[in-house]
């Protein structure tokens, strides 16, 4: 109680002298200052009604330096300053964006991965789980039970702990377009929920899109802006296309199964199967890359349901809620937002990860950026005219403008030096861009490619 009067206080001296009207002001600087006002007391106001439903009390200093050991109970009663926020922030950047830990490889054509679980506990409790759709109980699918349940688990314990966050995203989007939730589980075989995951085939983001299927449901992916590393949109993207999937194969492992592989080469495989479309008879005809795909989606969905027994609990993650949404109406650079609001550029670009180029298209449509909650009062004091203007020529001078739409400059910073290579036999485009670290769409960009075939003594420009 002596903490809340302590805020209300707060709240009579944060409002200065200056917020009552004075005839001299000029009615701009008046405006400009009340709204800055007015979200201070929003956000007085929401700390205090946090605090009134508040039970125990934690003190931040006696969390700050735990690191990942923080419990998730102390993370919602804790104080959001400056300080704990950035923390927060940095311990979400680490799991969103960090390499994994333990993703030890195996060949799961050869290896046959034991288990102090007995297989009838197993069964039972696959049998147990119920869901839409499952699989039966096999050597396969037991291999992908006890690969994610027991031997990747910090990197299981992180995709935990990011799952609080964007499972409920999911849900709420499958649920809109009515498909099995269980889908969720799909976004952890594909990227382990990092939503800047990029393969070695070029699909990106949470959702792993290849660049065709992406545009064909609607992502838009230019020099400046890659929706696939949108949550929301790819999310919703990845919903419609299962969907369509379901419809056009009328079974929900096959569907999944075509999400990895496309639905042409199931459609192949059920034909080799002599029209079955029982997934195991298909099984023996999909792709080699493909046929652990479901039973993975299934060890996934199992260690996540029976996670306590095996001693897997969620990271903490961090906060990302904490976050304001702003509309951006005309071209901006990250740099200008951080060096006119004070956002650290770090910051921007792990909370924005679409805009690689780090600038907002912002002249070819209303876009929008986040920005950590503790920066928005500085965000909205700061004057837009002299936020969109500074340092304009020098970061969206119509030369950087074109160098990025020609994909000349790669995320932040490019130099813009260029490296040849000479094609050779056996080389493909997507083993140029493993090679040098870039995308083959970038790759195709600079150099001005309709198609990625190659020929031998052929001159690729890498930037």
């Amino acid at each position: 109680m002596r903490r809340f009067f302590l805020i209300v206080l707060v709240l009579f001296v944060c409002v200065p002298a200056g917020a009552q009207l004075l005839p001299g002001k000029r009615t701009k600087a008046l405006e400009q200052e009340n709204k800055t006002l007015r979200h201070k007391l929003d956000s007085l106001k929401s700390l205090v009604d946090s605090l009134l439903t508040v039970e125990t009390e934690v003190v931040p200093e006696e969390i700050a330096g735990q690191g990942d050991n923080v419990p998730a109970g102390a993370m919602q009663a804790m104080d959001y300053t400056p300080e704990v926020t950035d923390s927060l922030l940095a311990l979400w950047y680490k799991n969103n964006f960090g390499r994994g830990t333990d993703m030890q490889a195996f060949n799961m054509d050869t290896v046959h991965l034991s288990s102090s679980v007995s297989d009838t506990v197993m069964m039972s409790r696959l049998a147990a789980l119920n869901p839409y759709f499952t699989l039966p109980f096999n050597d396969v699918v037991k291999n992908y039970m006890v690969l994610y349940s027991e031997r990747r688990g910090e990197a299981m314990k992180q995709a935990m702990g990011l799952s609080t966050y964007y499972f409920p995203i999911f849900e709420e989007i499958f649920c809109k377009y009515g498909i099995p939730l269980e889908l969720k589980y799909l976004a952890i075989v594909e990227s382990m929920l990092k939503p800047t995951a990029t393969s070695r085939a070029g699909a990106k983001g949470i959702w792993q899109f290849m660049y065709r299927t992406a545009r064909s449901y609607g992502l838009e992916i230019n020099s400046f802006v890659d929706e696939r590393m949108d949550v929301e949109k790819s999310t919703d993207a990845a919903a419609r296309y299962l969907k369509s999937l379901y419809k056009m194969l009328g079974d929900w492992p096959l569907a999944v199964s075509a999400y990895n592989c496309g639905a042409g080469n199931v459609n192949k495989a059920i034909r080799r199967a002599g029209g079955s479309r029982d997934f195991w008879s298909v099984y023996p005809y999909l792709p080699h890359e493909t046929r652990g795909y479901l039973p993975a989606f299934v060890g996934v969905m199992y260690a996540f349901a029976y996670s306590s027994d095996y001693g897997l609990e969620a990271a903490s993650v961090g906060m990302p809620g904490q976050t304001d949404t702003f509309h951006v109406h005309r071209n901006l650079h990250f740099k200008q937002i951080s060096e006119v609001v004070g956002v650290p550029l770090q910051e921007l670009q792990y909370l924005n990860p679409k805009y690689y180029n780090d600038i907002i298209p912002g002249s070819g449509g209303v876009c929008t950026v986040n920005v950590p909650y503790n920066w928005s009062a500085a965000w909205l004091a700061a004057d837009q005219d002299s936020l969109y203007n500074h340092n304009a020529k020098l970061y969206l001078s119509d030369q950087v403008l074109k160098d990025v739409s020609e994909g000349k400059s790669s995320g932040s910073g490019g130099s813009g030096a260029r490296t040849v290579y000479v094609v050779r036999s056996g080389d493909t485009l997507s083993h140029i861009a493993r090679r040098y670290h870039v995308s083959i769409r970038q790759l195709m960009n600079w150099n001005h490619m309709r198609s990625d075939r190659l020929s031998i003594g052929q001159k690729i420009y890498i930037y």
